[in-house]
């Protein structure tokens, strides 16, 4: 299953090796370690506790740190794995005591998470610019629960009721990013075979429908179809996503069977980009998705 939906593995090597910037402190494989909530409250706890002690409220220490009081809070509140650039400007706010960037370290996995995904979902809590495009199953931003329980229904080996519920959890805190993020740019290309297909039957994909249709119309949310009957089409290579940093570096991800690839390259990520743009001048207009979609749920 696409992106959030495995949680085994690493993460893969990128082409031209991963920025420093984006895995300072933070482990690329978690095992064995305490439990998520228990480890993120317990960062948060330190977090919040550095910070009082330099004598900032939160809406002062997250304009030094220059991340959003929601972000801060969210982190001090052990419900946000904290972003790597977070730790190190929290580092610099409170006194540089090496306290934050030690416990990091050991704060555990993300349930919910496959392995080889936490690092990008740890850009993507970030990106001010997010793009995807997805052939072969609507994309977990997008997805509504009885669509990833679909998914979920055929995921081998097979997933026990914790297990589904601990996923769809993860996926859902990923999706505030859509509304809690407005200036935030998100993009998504998706093929209309994704649809057609009607994955868990005829009223789960017009509740699909439905989602998608309402998410796409959030100011920063693009929603492009692209149709079944293509004849030049730029990304038979397969589902890319590409983010774009606060610091205004691009990054792509990449996924194969039980494994995924985090893309640093800037020449690779520019081909990337290159073909994410062809594929939105082939892909319908904005206008003529929601109409394709509108009658695709007509039809159901």
């Amino acid at each position: 299953m696409a992106d959030d939906t495995v949680g085994t593995d690493v993460c893969g090597a990128d082409a031209g090796g991963t920025p420093a910037e984006a895995t300072a402190g933070i482990p690329a494989t978690f095992r064995g370690e305490p439990e998520f909530s228990d480890s993120l409250r317990t960062f948060g706890a330190v977090l919040q506790a550095l910070r009082e002690h330099a004598g900032l409220s939160r809406q002062e220490f997250a304009e030094l740190v220059r991340f959003s009081k929601h972000t801060v809070a969210s982190v001090e509140l052990g419900r946000r794995m904290p972003d790597p650039t977070l730790v190190e400007r929290s580092e610099d706010a409170t006194g540089n005591t090496g306290a934050l960037r030690k416990s990091v370290r050991h704060l555990a996995r993300q349930p919910g998470l496959a392995a080889w995904f936490r690092q990008w979902a740890r850009l993507e809590a970030t990106a001010i610019t997010l793009y995807t495009y997805e052939c072969r199953m609507i994309p977990g931003l997008l997805q509504t629960e009885a669509y990833a329980r679909a998914l979920s229904a055929d995921q081998l080996p097979p997933l026990d009721d914790a297990q589904i519920a601990e996923r769809w959890a993860a996926r859902t805190e990923r999706q505030r990013l859509l509304r809690e993020r407005p200036n935030t740019t998100f993009g998504f290309i998706l093929e209309e075979q994704l649809f057609v297909r009607r994955t868990g039957g005829a009223e789960v994909t017009r509740e699909l429908i439905d989602h998608v249709l309402e998410i796409g119309q959030l100011r920063n949310v693009e929603i492009q179809i692209m149709p079944l009957v293509q004849e030049s089409h730029a990304g038979l290579h397969g589902p890319v996503q590409l983010l774009e940093t606060p610091e205004n570096k691009w990054f792509a991800y990449t996924e194969a069977p039980e494994s995924g690839q985090l893309i640093s390259d800037s020449k690779v990520v520019s081909v990337l980009q290159r073909r994410y743009a062809r594929m939105r001048s082939q892909a319908l207009t904005i206008q003529d998705s929601v109409s394709l979609l509108q009658r695709m749920r007509g039809d159901l």
